[in-house]
């Protein structure tokens, strides 16, 4: 940067400082947009990790083998056998593994004294599940009773709609996978927080009771749900997958990205038996999940539009009330010698600085918002804690938010700059400098 050009930034800087009150309430609005912004992709990051994190934990890992066993052409069972096999593949092949669970799958009739509700069983080892303790909130009981013979965890509004409390015996009442119908016992050990919508129909239960329920041995499973250190790499892990478990002899169903009990009608129309593994990721299994965090995606850059068009509205016309105060300095300027381009420059540079000042003291004031507003712990209406997974808000602002959103405004502003201050250069220095008002 040459001497010239610093004396432009100097005189931006030196201008913005003679109109201070307009600098202070031009500057406060770009903060508060810009707070606003940050607070609001805060609530997006925290509303989509939150969503994430709920989903694959109670219903999918970051990668699932599972699969389908055929014990007749018509006949699946969603099923994995000699499932060790499959987990001592996956320990040796894939080095990005946090860990790993294996978790029965069932779906049944919950009966109690007073009421019964269809329900999806997962059955769970408490002792080997890190990521489940983080995400349930127990309400009533202990995880740790999970431990014991035919113990189960429902949730809030399931233990409502049954009318039962911990300690109370239900039915579990479910058709197996060999055509016939089984019931089986169950204590309530503990009731957890509700979840949104993944709580009106999950449940868990301990998970050598689920094997007796369907009348599994030690060497099947349900699925095994994968927790990568980084969920970016979920589709290579997925495709690597796919090839070492072909060459370790095990047969693959063909890429289908639905859940797996989408796929009973499509499997059973198939002719052949065994069993065939599926390699499925954590958007494959829990779509709903994607549908949302887009719609979420649509909403804020639409809001973002509207913030920077209604603060660039705001920002070009006091531009041109400034160039229109300024007339006869800026054809002093002219007949000094500046040129039309450094004039341009000059009322680009006062719009670029403005709008870092604004931005930085906005990013700042949204971090600290962010924060206050999720340490308040503010509690969301039923609905939106049925659709974001959630009882209270969080907001999670990251770096790279705070940045774009200061890096963005900034250049919206420094763009909004050009118009006005291409009009500022085009005056005649005689005519700017005989200019009265």
């Amino acid at each position: 940067m040459n001497l010239f050009d610093r004396m432009l930034w100097v005189i931006a800087f030196r201008s913005l400082m003679q109109h201070r009150l307009r600098t202070l309430l031009l500057g406060s609005a770009i903060a508060g947009v810009t707070a606003l912004l940050v607070t609001l992709t805060g609530a997006f990051v925290g509303i989509k990790t939150t969503l994430l994190v709920s989903a694959t934990t109670l219903m999918s890992g970051h990668v699932n083998v599972a699969g389908f066993y055929k014990s007749s052409p018509t006949s699946a069972a969603p099923v994995v056998t000699n499932y060790k096999k499959v987990r001592e593949i996956i320990a040796k092949e894939v080095p990005e593994l946090d860990y790993v669970v294996q978790r029965g799958r069932g779906w049944a009739k919950l009966v109690s004294e007073s009421g019964s509700q269809q329900v999806g069983i997962g059955g769970i080892d408490i002792n080997h599940e890190p990521g489940f303790r983080k995400v349930v909130q127990i309400k009533e009981g202990k995880f740790e009773d999970l431990e014991k013979p035919n113990a189960m965890l429902i949730f809030e509004a399931q233990a409502r709609k049954l009318g039962v409390k911990v300690g109370d015996t239900m039915t579990i009442v479910a058709p197996t996978f060999r055509g016939t119908n089984n019931t089986l016992d169950v204590t309530l050990v503990a009731i957890a927080a509700d979840i949104g919508m993944l709580s009106s129909w999950n449940t868990f239960m301990n998970d050598q009771g689920l094997r007796q329920l369907y009348q599994l041995n030690d060497e099947t499973t349900g699925a095994l749900q994968l927790y990568l250190k980084d969920i970016e790499q979920v589709k290579p892990v997925q495709e690597r997958l796919r090839k070492v478990l072909a060459a370790g002899g095990f047969e693959l169903l063909d890429p289908d990205p639905r859940p797996y009990f989408a796929k009973f009608d499509s499997v059973n129309r198939e002719n052949w038996t065994g069993q065939k593994l599926d390699v499925t990721n954590w958007e494959d299994e829990t779509s709903f999940v994607q549908w949302i965090v887009t719609a979420l995606t649509v909403l804020a850059t639409m809001v973002i539009v509207a913030l920077v068009a209604i603060i660039g509205v705001g920002i070009m016309n006091v531009m041109w009330i400034s160039i229109r105060e300024r007339t006869r300095e800026i054809g002093t300027l002219r007949a000094v010698g500046m040129q039309r381009g450094s004039v341009m420059a000059m009322f680009m540079a006062e719009g670029t600085l403005l709008g870092f000042m604004g931005t930085v003291g906005g990013g700042v004031l949204g971090v600290l918002l962010s924060v206050g507003l999720t340490q308040a712990h503010i509690s969301l209406p039923p609905s939106w804690q049925f659709i974001f997974f959630s009882e209270r808000l969080v907001i999670s602002p990251t770096a790279f938010w705070v940045f774009f959103s200061v890096g963005f405004i900034t250049a919206a502003i420094t763009a909004i700059s050009i118009i006005p201050s291409f009009l500022a250069a085009r005056l005649k220095p005689i005519t700017a400098m005989s200019h009265v008002g």
